[in-house]
């Protein structure tokens, strides 16, 4: 059987991110890119967002986690954000992707996808 998920596609923040001083001192772009694993099926059935993934507060734990932490490491903000993401009791397993557009030269973007269960947190 397929599984159900939701995708936040190109969330773009800003944040203080990255192992050089000159990434310490101003906010750089942060696109972020999650897809959330789940029963939508209850959901679906009764047309109520009380039995469904709340996708809008999970993205609002994460920008606001985003704009105040300040990782070293792409790897750890987006080990952060599958945490928040499995927070929700109805997310079974996230898929999050973090990039930085422009970290390298002649590149569009760099960056990290990391797929975690809940599992992996206890």
């Amino acid at each position: 059987m397929r599984e159900d998920h939701i995708v936040i596609k190109d969330l773009l923040l800003r944040g203080i991110i990255g192992i050089n001083d000159w990434e310490r001192e101003k906010r750089q772009d942060i696109l972020i890119n999650i897809t959330l694993y789940g029963d939508l099926r209850p959901a679906g059935a009764s047309d109520d967002i009380a039995d469904t993934i709340n996708y809008r507060t999970l993205t609002k734990n994460i920008i606001e986690h985003v704009e105040k932490s300040e990782p070293f490491t792409v790897e750890a903000l987006a080990e952060h954000i599958a945490r928040i993401c499995l927070s929700e009791t109805r997310v079974k397993r996230a898929r999050v992707r973090v990039e930085k557009p422009g970290a390298l030269r002649f590149a569009r973007s760099v960056g990290v996808e990391i797929e975690r269960s809940a599992e992996d947190f206890a």
